[in-house]
């Protein structure tokens, strides 16, 4: 069992490499603004799905800089996994970093501020020590296990936690809900994008609109960063993210951040008795995702209540979503 000692020594290594992980993006970005470095991206599984030398070389900055310091770790990398022709899940319960150089590849392509690099380091299949820096936007998160979650080391997340606000008495109506259009773009019938448009439209219609399923919501987001989708639940500037599709490397640091904060971490897709069956753990792997806000007690209803009460609010207004993952 690893001390709480030896933790904080690796928290505080994971931290530094982000913070020097973010600089390296910083000055890719500002050197392609200057017209100094041009932009070398590759398509991976479709134009939405992309590559940069940027990913490569913080990738094997991190990677290199975790093996010297522990040799004995396991690494999963999204840009070593990808050239691989395995897509089972490599997690076990050995010391592990899982690690996304660029969240949000996209979003630094078109010098959109939204991407981040993503530390996590795992125990036992998880996620004990998060790090996401967000270089552009000045923001470096940061959790360790049972020490909460910080916002560039001094300010504790969420944002509001003294007290932490309820949930409106309707949520999801009033809730900032967060989603992403993915990857999979194919425009065939009932497929996964089908699906999404569908929930998202549900979410946002009027009560009672849609069958029933409408949810009112005041807005829903999309930066096109699954990280920093986690990352913004976590200090509560939204309520509630659902997604499928993602891998653990998009979501290992930003669950850590998350729980530390007091959310919850679901699936995206409800059971087949969503009314009486328990609200299951999150599944690291399993490439579906449903998170809520931390919540305060009310009148009548613990804080877990209300998340657990508006994750079946969402699952009856959602499509369930078909992304498959061996091994996981």
């Amino acid at each position: 069992m690893t001390s709480d000692t030896v933790l904080r020594e690796i928290y505080d290594f994971a931290l530094e490499l982000g913070q020097n992980a973010g600089q390296m993006l910083f000055e890719a970005a500002q050197k392609r603004m200057s017209g100094e470095l041009q932009l070398d991206e590759v398509e991976k599984l479709n134009s939405v799905d992309i590559v940069t030398q940027t990913d490569e070389e913080v990738e094997a900055f991190i990677r290199q800089s975790i093996l010297e310091k522990y040799p004995d770790h396991n690494f999963v990398g999204e840009e070593s996994y990808s050239k691989g022709s395995s897509k089972d899940y490599l997690i076990d319960d050995s010391p592990t970093w899982c690690i996304d150089p660029l969240d949000g590849t996209v979003n630094f392509a078109h010098l959109s501020p939204f991407y981040c690099v993503s530390i996590a380091f795992l125990l036992d299949s998880q996620p004990v020590i998060g790090i996401v820096c967000a270089p552009f936007l000045h923001q470096t998160f940061s959790a360790l296990r049972n020490h909460g979650a910080w916002l560039n080391g001094t300010t504790r997340l969420p944002l509001q936690h003294n007290p932490v606000p309820p949930l409106p008495p309707q949520a999801p109506k009033g809730c900032i809900f967060s989603c992403e259009w993915g990857k999979d773009r194919r425009d065939i019938p009932d497929g996964n994008l089908a699906r999404k448009v569908e929930t998202f439209v549900n979410l946002a219609t009027e009560l009672g609109g849609r069958e029933g399923k409408g949810g009112m919501v005041h807005g829903v987001r999309s930066l096109g960063s699954a990280t920093l989708d986690l990352c913004y639940v976590a200090m509560g500037g939204f309520d509630i993210w659902w997604e499928g599709g993602c891998w653990e490397w998009d979501v290992a640091a930003g669950i850590c951040l998350l729980q530390e904060a007091g959310g919850l971490v679901t699936t995206a897709n409800p059971p087949e008795d969503m009314d009486s069956a328990p609200v299951p753990p999150v599944k690291l792997g399993g490439r579906l995702y449903l998170a809520i806000r931390a919540v305060g007690d009310s009148e009548g209803e613990t804080g877990k209540q209300a998340q657990e009460r508006v994750v079946r609010e969402v699952w009856r207004r959602v499509r369930r979503l078909d992304y498959e993952r061996p091994g996981a």
